[in-house]
């Protein structure tokens, strides 16, 4: 679907735009049209970088000693939870 079929516009790019825009029809021999359809697609379907996880902890203020699994989970979250 082409919302401005027919119709001519004037778009203006930053620097780092047009310096990219210049470098693909240089190095394809696009024209200004495809040129700008192709970087706008390379950034349409580029994945933005997951945010990073970040493990959110508390003091408890307590000590457990870990090496026996199944007391650690009954002092922490009583007999009832297993």
């Amino acid at each position: 679907m082409c919302i401005l079929c027919g119709v001519r516009t004037t778009v203006e790019f930053d620097d780092d735009t047009a310096q990219a825009l210049a470098h693909l029809r240089s190095e394809t021999g696009m024209g200004v049209s495809e040129a700008v359809n192709t970087l706008v697609r390379r950034g349409l379907l580029a994945e933005a970088p997951p945010a990073p996880f970040i493990q959110q902890t508390r003091r408890l203020g307590i000590r457990i000693d870990v090496t026996n699994v199944a007391e650690a989970i009954d002092l922490l979250e009583g007999h009832e939870a297993r």
